[in-house]
């Protein structure tokens, strides 16, 4: 059997090949502290659970959806106001299962064979993989930790800007935790309309953002609007991930030719797990604002812990993710992470899986309460890696 060329273009899945070592090492009885994939380790909010489980009672209920309901469309509506005093129209909305998969499929509604886009680098893989399946031409723009890990449109040479046809921002940004400014939203919608750019803008964080900081949506800056849409989760704000919630918004005929290619794929969200979007959307945002101080304990515990045992780590503005330079003596993030699993039980994900700049760093996910972290930290100072 002959397979696709395209398929050429992708490696091997990092996560898949971590896992196996990791169970080798369970295997074995040792301890393991996964820092690896973002799976947000709290409690799912009782009342999203309720309304998911009272849907799937009714039979009615599992039947295709065809669609997002008006009630769901409404509840995003709703929500972008409350949340971020944002007005949108149900024809600016469109459900998609997870970000992920949004991610990966909408280069397919914007590119031809050899168009040119934009991509942050380091950035998270399905970025890469969305624009290799649309057959897209890759121009990365550095996220430098010079310019504290912020896009820099001004470094963007003239003639990549002029045949770029879309360019991914992400902020807070997975892997490196930076926050945008309104400042740099600024010079990114200007650029945008300068060069006639579509921008898409993944806002799987903005409820985690640390020090005091306050989340917004690409969509607070002047002129977003057309020249934009967003990726919105509900992920990681209400502990979802297994769901699938998200939703593209923006500008209406992005959305709609989004919609068109999603329906010759898909017949719409499980309508159960619209119900549990229409809660979360609709409920009390209490535990959104709690988690956020819990994950910003975590970041503080690792990054404080790790820089009093010799390993300088700098603190994350935002994101549920730290991004850590690799200790003296190392240069190959997929080798250290593995000498981090093999002898200490730490997992975490080696930055070259993240772009041609994530070599040397690795990411540590806070996906464990900081007592464990802690335990962790003491698996690697008791260790010679540092050494």
């Amino acid at each position: 059997m002959e397979f696709s060329d395209r398929m050429n273009s992708f490696g091997d899945e990092i996560f898949a090949a971590l896992n196996v070592k990791k169970s080798k090492i369970e295997a074995e009885g040792r301890t393991i502290y996964n820092l690896s994939i973002g799976t947000p380790d709290f409690e799912t909010p009782e009342h999203i659970r309720k309304a998911m489980a009272d849907a799937a009672m009714d039979s009615q209920n599992w039947h295709y959806s065809l669609g997002d309901t008006a009630e769901l469309l409404d509840a995003v509506c709703g929500y972008y106001q409350h949340r971020f005093g944002i007005t949108i129209t149900p024809e600016q909305v469109a459900s998609c299962n997870g970000s992920q998969e949004g991610m990966g499929h909408i280069g397919m509604v914007l590119c031809n064979n050899g168009d040119t886009v934009l991509l942050p680098s380091p950035c998270y893989p399905v970025f890469i993989a969305g624009a290799k399946m649309a057959q897209a031409d890759i121009c990365y723009y550095p996220m430098t930790k010079e310019n504290g890990f912020l896009p820099c449109v001004k470094d963007i040479p003239e003639d990549v800007a002029r045949k770029a046809k879309y360019m991914i921002v992400s902020l807070p940004a997975n892997p490196v935790g930076s926050v945008g400014t309104p400042e740099i939203y600024e010079e990114i919608v200007a650029f945008a309309k300068k060069y006639d750019i579509l921008i898409i803008h993944d806002n799987a964080y903005s409820d985690i953002i640390f020090d005091g900081a306050e989340g917004n949506s690409f969509f607070n800056t002047p002129g977003a609007m057309d020249v934009g849409v967003e990726f919105f989760s509900l992920s990681k704000s209400f502990n979802v991930t297994g769901a699938r919630i998200s939703f593209l918004i923006g500008r209406s005929d992005v959305v709609g030719a989004f919609r068109k290619l999603r329906s010759q794929i898909d017949f719409g969200m499980f309508l159960p797990i619209q119900q549990a979007a229409i809660a979360a959307l609709n409920g009390p945002l209490d535990s959104v604002k709690k988690q956020k101080l819990l994950y910003q304990e975590r970041r503080d515990t690792l990054c404080k812990g790790l820089s009093a045992i010799g390993w300088q780590i700098p603190e994350s503005k935002g994101s549920m993710f730290v991004w850590a330079p690799l200790p003296d003596g190392y240069t190959n993030s997929m080798d250290f992470c593995i000498k981090l699993l093999e002898e200490c039980g730490v997992l975490c994900t080696p930055g070259s899986s993240f772009g041609p700049l994530g070599e040397g760093y690795v990411r540590f996910a806070l996906t464990m309460p900081p007592e464990r972290i802690n335990e962790a930290i003491e698996e690697i100072r008791k260790s010679d890696i540092l050494k």
